[in-house]
């Protein structure tokens, strides 16, 4: 039986940590997959508090977790409806077309 140690659970959040950071510098055009990247970013280093609080047997970094979620929704939930209405106004969700909108 393979039991999984705290060395795994880094390992696949500096993995998932990565292919958010590379999908911020590679996508640099369409806002909802930068919105996406963002929150595999943050639920990586979720995975990584969470796996130090199971391994250190203390909670506040499980407690952590419920705040940074907590966020994240709202962020989510602002992003998106930001997208939609700049979808609604413009047709497009590409960062190049939102330069016309600095004041």
């Amino acid at each position: 039986m393979l039991t999984l140690s705290l060395s795994h659970f880094l390992i696949l959040g500096a993995i998932l940590f990565a292919i958010s950071v590379v999908g911020i510098f590679l996508n640099r055009k369409n806002l909802l997959v930068l919105l996406m990247a963002i929150e595999l970013m943050l639920l990586a280093v979720n995975m990584n508090f969470v796996a130090f609080s199971h391994f250190l047997g203390d909670l506040s970094g499980q407690v952590f977790v419920f705040f940074i979620l907590a966020v994240a929704a709202a962020e989510s939930a602002i992003g998106l409806a930001i997208l939609i209405v700049l979808f609604r106004n413009l047709k497009s969700i590409h960062v190049d077309d939102l330069g016309g909108l600095k004041g």
